[in-house]
């Protein structure tokens, strides 16, 4: 047989992705990136999903990682391709979400796409890596997966056009290896700080974020929280993974209910795993006073991130709370009593209060697509005034089904973040609830990727023809009414008409009035389907 001829730099990056588990990536193709999605599709065997804009490309790529629990790789041409990515990178950095941004370049400095690509990564907070050479190819694609995944942030990694049909020499693939992270902690004075804390804690509350919500440290923390006695709650990232468990405070921060927040408020000591406690879960600063704070973190870094702790403990969630659980059983520390029915019959009442439908058709529109939307859904955000109902009034099967978009406070992000968890999470539905000007600044061109790409997708968009968040900012500035309204409301186009051109299935629907048609169309769906919830826009301002 006649020798395989050497592989091209192109040819050899497609491989070299494969060879270490990559078999999606997403993005919009250039001249810069064209030949190598070609060869990981064609010689690969990989899912390329093809944008309608860079940016949608890069968020559809930290959706998918941050579903799936593994690293989300975007492909972009030079220049205003990179560019394009620049939301999606700061807000991969703040999300401390793994992705590899594959970019072409030019060496042209005379090319009308030329740009600083590394000082423009950089900027954003990225890594930048080089793909030095065609002999370095496995290494430089081997080493940028590593940073990606170990730094937990977005990796660019530069690939010059001028290498692409040059002979990979000597390639041969190199999975990047991370080291496991181990459950074994040392004895230390902060454990001993920290396990002493708890033992003097006569009203402990357990709080868990995103870094704890893994099945393992879910059923140790869960076992703590009964030794002890204390109520739990967990942090936005970190939804619902306490459900239905005794005492379960739901939402710790500024999301808290009454109920949640009376007790937060009583409690003497604060038990956090797997959380940063940034303002808004500590609801700037008031949820500190009048209790002692152990942090429990994996990540040294994230321990005394925005203020320090009494005890901070690096090491893994579940071997912390078992650690925790076995030196109290040792010292025969007695339970706490904070759980009591007193603390039952608190939360119980403040759940009735919760059903009672004070804030008009709104609350009624939430609470009937909890009644219509597939059980096992995957349920997506977008970030405007309607997303804080949607965040205490839906629910999930837990963390791994739920991602929100505000890391950087824009709004648009949630439909391509959706498209990637569709990707991450088949044969499950994915719900994206957006507000009308999100969906306009984000979700429109992708509508029909999602369409393209067959995505079992229901986009509920909570439309008050205005961009809310700023109207209740002018209605607090301006009660008299002193503003002009065309600043911040519109005459959006038909949505449900929108979504049937683009390709998908589209109705509209008042919020007050019969859901029978929407929970038919959630039924009967085979393609994207959007659902366009009219809201009064003052009545909206209320909610």
């Amino acid at each position: 047989m006649p020798a395989e001829p050497p592989l091209k730099v192109h040819q050899a990056i497609a491989r070299a992705l494969a060879a270490n588990g990559v078999d999606t990536i997403f993005g919009l193709v250039g001249d810069a990136n064209m030949f190598m999605i070609d060869s990981f599709v064609r010689d690969c065997g990989g899912c390329f999903v093809a944008a309608g804009h860079e940016a949608g490309a890069a968020f559809m790529a930290i959706g998918y990682a941050a579903l799936a629990g593994r690293i989300g790789v975007c492909s972009v041409t030079h220049g205003p391709g990179m560019v394009n990515t620049a939301t999606a990178l700061v807000h991969g950095v703040r999300a401390s979400v793994p992705m590899l941004l594959l970019c072409g370049d030019t060496q042209d400095i005379g090319h009308s796409q030329h740009v600083a690509q590394r000082g423009f990564a950089i900027a954003a907070g990225a890594g930048f890596e080089q793909l030095r050479s065609p002999r370095t190819v496995a290494q430089d694609v081997a080493r940028a997966l590593h940073r990606a995944i170990a730094e937990r942030r977005p990796i660019a990694l530069d690939v010059p056009d001028h290498l692409d049909w040059q002979e990979a020499q000597d390639f041969r693939p190199i999975v990047a290896r991370i080291p496991e992270s181990r459950a074994v902690v040392a004895a230390s004075e902060d454990l001993d700080n920290a396990i002493g804390i708890i033992a003097a804690a006569k009203r402990p509350l357990v709080l868990a974020g995103r870094g704890a919500a893994g099945p393992a440290a879910r059923q140790a923390i869960l076992k703590l929280a009964a030794r002890i006695e204390a109520p739990l709650a967990t942090t936005l990232k970190a939804k619902d993974l306490f459900r239905g468990e005794d005492c379960d405070l739901g939402l710790f921060g500024t999301l808290s209910a009454p109920a949640a927040v009376e007790t937060i408020m009583e409690s003497d000591c604060l038990i956090a795993f797997g959380a940063s406690l940034n303002d808004k879960t500590m609801s700037n600063g008031a949820f500190r006073k009048g209790k002692r704070i152990v942090q429990v973190n994996l990540e040294p870094a994230e321990i005394g991130k925005h203020f320090l702790p009494d005890a901070g403990v690096v090491g893994d969630p579940a071997g912390v709370a078992e650690l925790f659980h076995h030196w109290l059983d040792e010292a025969e520390i007695p339970a706490s009593g904070f759980r009591g029915e007193a603390l039952r019959e608190r939360l119980a009442a403040d759940g009735q209060a919760a059903g009672v439908d004070s804030d008009g058709a709104y609350e009624e529109a939430l609470r009937r697509l909890e009644e219509i939307l597939p059980e096992d859904r995957v349920l997506v955000t977008d970030a405007g005034r309607f997303v804080v109902k949607v965040w205490t009034r839906m629910r999930v099967r837990g963390p791994d089904s739920f991602l929100s978009t505000v890391d950087f406070g824009s709004i648009g992000l949630g439909l391509a973040h959706a498209i990637g968890a569709a990707h991450a999470a088949p044969g499950r539905p994915v719900v994206l609830l957006s507000g009308d000007g999100g969906f306009m600044h984000g979700g429109l061109a992708e509508f029909n990727t999602a369409v393209r790409h067959g995505a079992d997708l229901v986009v509920v968009i909570c439309n008050d023809r205005a961009y809310g968040a700023e109207v209740e900012k002018y209605r607090r500035r301006y009660p008299d009414g002193a503003m002009d309204p065309g600043l911040i409301a519109f005459d959006w186009p038909d949505f449900a008409t929108v979504a049937t051109a683009l390709g998908g299935e589209g109705l509209a629907i008042r919020a007050d009035t019969d859901w029978t048609a929407a929970a038919e169309a959630i039924r009967k769906r085979t393609r994207p389907l959007l659902i366009d919830v009219r809201l009064d826009l003052l009545r909206a301002a209320r909610a």
